[in-house]
C-alpha cells in the first residue's frame, strides 16, 4: 500500500454510475457494480462511492444497492450521501462500508461527527466539504451536492470538523469537478496546513502529474473521478488506474 493513497470516486444517480461537470447533471457512464469489479482488478488503494441525489432529495441512502456494491469490492470502501444520523452510520458499517463520508449533515450538526467518532473511532469518520469560488473570488462552502451556499469559512470549518472528531477531510473543488485541468492547489494549500488530520483532494485531476501537484500542495491523499473512468482526448468511458510501479515512480 502506498503512503499516498490514490482513490477513485464513483458517483451514483438513479442506481447508475454517472459523471458530472461542476456538479451539474450527471452523464450516465455505466453500471456501478461492474465498475467496482474492474477496479478490483486494478488493485486500487480505496474506493469512494457518493450518492449525489440523496441529500438533494432529502432521503436515506439506498442501503441495498450499497451493500451489493460493497460485497463485490476487494478494497476498502467509503460511502457518502444521505447520512444524517447515528443509525445510518451504524447500518453502513454493518453492511461492510469501512468509512462514512458526511457532508451536508456535518454543516448543520458537528455533534453528529463527535458522537460517531466516539462510538466508531475517528479513522472511520470523514467530513467532505464542497468549496466553490463566489462572485467576488472568495471560497464559499456549499451543501446538498453544491446547491446551497453556506456562510462558513472553509478553513475554520475544516478545523472545527477535525476537532469534532473527523479522521479525514475531503476538500472538493466544485469549480473544477470534471474539468480534468488539475486540482485547485491554492485551496489545498490554504486548508491542509491548518488541520490536524489528513486532507483528501478532490475535483479536477486529469493526469498523473495533477496527482503529484495535489500531493505537493499538501494533500495526504488524492481522489478523482474522471481521471479513472475516462480515457483519451475524446473521453471514452474506460475504467483505468495507474500501476503500482507508475505511482511509485511518480511519488519518489
Amino acid at each position: 500500500m502506498l503512503r499516498t493513497r490514490i482513490i477513485p470516486v464513483l458517483l451514483l444517480s438513479k442506481k447508475g454510475l454517472v459523471k458530472t461537470v461542476k456538479f451539474g447533471k450527471g452523464k450516465y457512464i455505466g453500471d456501478p457494480i461492474n465498475a467496482v469489479k474492474l477496479f478490483n482488478d486494478k488493485e486500487v488503494d480505496e474506493l469512494v462511492i457518493l450518492d449525489i441525489d440523496a441529500a438533494k432529495e432529502k432521503r436515506k441512502p439506498d442501503f441495498t444497492a450499497i451493500s451489493d456494491m460493497v460485497s463485490e469490492a476487494f478494497m476498502p470502501v467509503a460511502y457518502g450521501g444521505g447520512i444524517t444520523e447515528i443509525e445510518d452510520i451504524k447500518k453502513m458499517f454493518s453492511i461492510g462500508v469501512e468509512k462514512v463520508i458526511i457532508n451536508s449533515a456535518a454543516l448543520i450538526n458537528l455533534d453528529l461527527i463527535k458522537e460517531a467518532s466516539i462510538i466508531y473511532g475517528d479513522q472511520s469518520i470523514v467530513v467532505s466539504i464542497d468549496v466553490q469560488k463566489n462572485f467576488w473570488g472568495k471560497y464559499q462552502i456549499y451543501s446538498h451536492a453544491g446547491i446551497n451556499p453556506v456562510h462558513k469559512d472553509a478553513i475554520e470549518f475544516a478545523k472545527a470538523a477535525a476537532a469534532a472528531g473527523a479522521g479525514e477531510i475531503i476538500i472538493n473543488a466544485v469549480d473544477l469537478d470534471g474539468m480534468m485541468t488539475g486540482y485547485d492547489t491554492n485551496l489545498i494549500a490554504k486548508i491542509a496546513p491548518h488541520v490536524s488530520v489528513p486532507v483528501v483532494a478532490c475535483g479536477g485531476a486529469g493526469s498523473l502529474h495533477d496527482l503529484k501537484a495535489g500531493y505537493q500542495a499538501g494533500a495526504s491523499a488524492l481522489a478523482a473521478g474522471s481521471l479513472f473512468v475516462y480515457h483519451g482526448p475524446h473521453k471514452a468511458v474506460l475504467i483505468n488506474y495507474p500501476s503500482q510501479q507508475q505511482l511509485k515512480e511518480l511519488f519518489n
